[in-house]
């Protein structure tokens, strides 16, 4: 998209997001949201606007919101994120990882303006950083996926090599090895959190290639199209359930429910009480949320996946669990060790057993 697509779609985003609203009052507080896809991609975006939709059900006429859609991370993402503060919002969601330096460049020059950003690690005194812990569902797709493979092939179609992204594909793949020794992965690279164009090629490369399970970190629902019309795939729901793919070829999904956060830091906005804090919330939080696992899944595999599910949660388990080596077979985690926060936020390798090469 091309600079003035971009400042055209971003100002009819916007109006359409505040139309129907009335004239404000002085104690209604004004929220935007800067996202990377549209609203309607069926997963990530789609996922932090259905957070914004409840947080305004919540709040009624005590908000007022404007989003931003399809807007590129790097200069654009500045100039988006300026233009809402100089709208007057008092909070400002910048919801995808390339908006990291952008969101903090802003708000310094915004020192009143309340700032959140997610998937990051970067904050200051007006800036807070909140993220989900979606490699604990990729654990649990794992599982399914080990269980369920008949060629033994397993496809992922990942985005942006970011730590993020490879901790989801070395969780699964963890997962899937635990259970079936002899799976096999084959990673695809797009290098874009979505473009359904790219992500449908990716996935009828993978299914070419025989394989039976596409995983993907990606945030359309292209791949569930292309496996669909393959036929004897399955999938994973992406950040949004995407259950119009049941009971085939998607199976269950990870959800990303953003709509408690919302609410939580619009009301600390609200009330006089935001404080610059991080977030990474896990299933535990409900911040991470697995969809309804179909009947196309085994009875005692669906059942072995809620075990897991319940293990993570109440802290019984942790999907990086030693003993575990790095890719290059150097040790990592010793029996019984599992990785600390630090050691997550910077997974910038592969774990042993995982042949691709990852991008620098």
């Amino acid at each position: 998209m091309n600079r003035r697509s971009f400042l055209q779609t971003s100002a009819a985003t916007a109006v359409v997001a505040a139309a129907g609203v009335p004239a404000l009052a002085q104690d209604v507080t004004k929220v935007g949201f800067v996202y990377v896809g549209p609203v309607n991609d069926g997963g990530w975006t789609q996922g932090h606007d259905h957070g914004r939709k409840m947080m305004v059900e919540h709040f009624g006429d005590k908000v007022e919101t404007t989003y931003l859609e399809n807007v590129p991370e790097g200069a654009d993402a500045e100039r988006a994120i300026t233009g809402l503060a100089l709208a007057g919002n008092q909070l400002i969601f910048t919801t995808s990882f390339g908006y990291m330096d952008p969101t903090i460049n802003v708000a310094a020059k915004f020192p009143d303006v309340k700032f959140e950003h997610a998937t990051g690690f970067k904050s200051a005194p007006n800036v807070s950083n909140y993220a989900a812990r979606f490699y604990e569902g990729r654990a649990i797709q794992g599982t399914i996926a080990g269980r369920m493979t008949k060629t033994n092939k397993i496809g992922y179609i990942a985005s942006v090599p970011i730590p993020e992204v490879i901790r989801g594909i070395n969780s699964a793949y963890i997962h899937a090895k635990k259970v079936n020794p002899d799976v096999e992965f084959s990673v695809v690279w797009v290098y874009t959190w979505v473009d359904p164009a790219k992500e449908a090629d990716a996935a009828k490369a993978l299914i070419e290639q025989g394989c039976d399970v596409v995983m993907q970190h990606t945030d359309s629902t292209a791949p569930q199209a292309v496996a669909k019309e393959a036929g004897n795939v399955i999938t994973f729901g992406q950040a949004s359930d995407m259950i119009e793919y049941a009971p085939m070829p998607r199976v269950t999904s990870t959800i990303d429910d953003w709509a408690p956060y919302y609410i939580e830091r619009v009301q600390a906005v609200m009330d006089g009480t935001w404080a610059e804090k991080s977030t990474w919330g896990g299933i535990d939080t409900g911040m991470v949320g697995i969809g309804e696992i179909t009947d196309a899944v085994p009875a005692e595999v669906k059942a072995e996946a809620l075990k897991l599910k319940e293990d993570i949660s109440s802290g019984a388990y942790h999907p990086f669990t030693g003993p575990l080596n790095k890719q290059d077979g150097s040790a990592w985690l010793a029996e019984g060790e599992t990785a600390n926060d630090g050691d997550l936020a910077g997974m910038m390798f592969y774990v042993e057993g995982l042949t691709a090469e990852l991008p620098k």
